[in-house]
């Protein structure tokens, strides 16, 4: 099935690093990068992404970096793996809901089987939040 790239992943540890370092400062990119053994060229790729989306505030200069703008409870996986990868349907014609991508669909006897796999995947990562993540396993 569809793999989820290392942007994904790193976006991830990002956002557990942002939540387990908040002290409602600005952590600079540098600090991230060193504890998650991210490289700085690779985050500068993927903050502005969760910038844009407004998952995370920036700020420049002297005291800059990177915070959560809210509490880590209320950040979805499904979420920034969607901003981050974009679809993560195993088919194409499952990925955008629209049969335009194969003229089978209709009379397609695996179609339903990827569309419960899709929505399968999705309620699993739409279950999980940051805040879940940080919990250390027991």
């Amino acid at each position: 099935m569809k793999l989820v790239t290392t942007k994904g992943r790193y976006a991830l540890r990002v956002l557990i690093d942002l939540a387990e370092h908040n002290n409602g400062n600005y952590i600079p990119m540098k600090e991230i990068a060193a504890r998650q053994g991210i490289s700085h060229k690779y985050l500068e790729q993927i903050m502005p992404i969760l910038m844009k989306d407004k998952i995370i505030d920036g700020a420049s200069g002297k005291g800059g970096g990177y915070r959560l703008n809210r509490p880590p409870e209320e950040y979805i996986v499904g979420e920034i793996l969607s901003l981050t990868e974009g679809s993560l349907a195993p088919v194409a014609c499952v990925e955008d809901c629209s049969s335009e991508k194969c003229g089978r669909t209709d009379n397609c006897r695996t179609h339903p089987m990827w569309e419960k796999y899709n929505e399968m995947t999705m309620e699993f990562f739409n279950g999980i939040t940051i805040a879940d993540l940080m919990k250390k396993e027991e």
